[in-house]
């Protein structure tokens, strides 16, 4: 009889000066199964991502040594770890700056610790991938005008020149050009990328699609590759 090895435990680096807050928020992804490694400075937070890898990470914006904003920044040059920002500030400039440098959500203090670990369940729900043992056919890249998309590969080209996406923007882009007639809503895109069960603040989607079109050189004002309907939402441009 073979025995099946159980599959490996998603890894969790939970960072916080508050060490009890750190505790209470281990304890919770632990009881959902994640091996949760901990982190009470931004250097140490750094090291820890460097030496653990892991597949999310809960970030305090208020950090000793680096704060969370650098430590964000920082760890968007070689790791995609899905990154859960806390702010204890709820002023609508932290949340853009913490959201600028690559975080996929954010929560304020005082937060549910039930919560947050139903939101880092959710983050890791995406991509979903088939264990079917026939695959369906690879989608074919999108390509309008001058973007291209390659939905397989997870890689965007503008003119032929690479653009570097967090997961949260690529899918964000995907989900709009994978129906390029439509315009989604603000709730649609959530439930495309983050999933019908996500609970939050909706202009997040706002936020993430200003981030896209600054990388891909677009502007609110040109809109050639995301475009605003006015009072609904956002639809994939024509790439020209």
């Amino acid at each position: 009889m073979t025995v099946v090895p159980p599959p490996p435990a998603r890894r969790a680096l939970v960072v916080d000066d508050e060490q009890a807050l750190a505790r209470l928020v281990t304890g919770y992804l632990e009881r959902d199964g994640f091996e949760v490694h901990q982190a009470f400075d931004g250097p140490a937070a750094l090291e820890a991502v460097r030496a653990v890898d892991p597949d999310v990470m809960v970030l305090d914006l208020g950090l000793p040594g680096l704060d969370g904003i650098e430590v964000c920044r920082q760890v968007r040059t070689f790791s995609d770890c899905y990154i859960v920002m806390l702010t204890a500030r709820a002023e609508e400039v932290d949340t853009l700056i913490g959201l600028s440098v690559g975080a996929d959500d954010y929560m304020t203090k005082p937060f549910s610790p039930r919560e947050l670990a139903a939101r880092v369940g959710v983050l890791l729900r995406r991509p979903r991938r088939t264990n079917q043992a026939v695959r369906p056919a690879e989608p074919e890249p999108v390509a309008l005008g001058r973007l291209r998309i390659d939905l397989e590969g997870r890689e965007v080209h503008v003119d032929a020149a690479p653009v570097s996406l967090t997961r949260t923007e690529f899918d964000i882009l995907a989900a709009l050009a994978s129906r390029p007639r439509t315009v989604f809503t603000r709730r649609a895109l959530i439930d495309a990328v983050w999933g019908e069960g996500w609970v939050g603040d909706e202009h997040l989607v706002d936020v993430h699609v200003l981030h896209v079109r600054q990388k891909l050189g677009d502007t609110a004002a040109e809109q050639r590759f995301v475009r605003t309907v006015r009072g609904v939402g956002y639809r994939i441009g024509l790439g020209t």
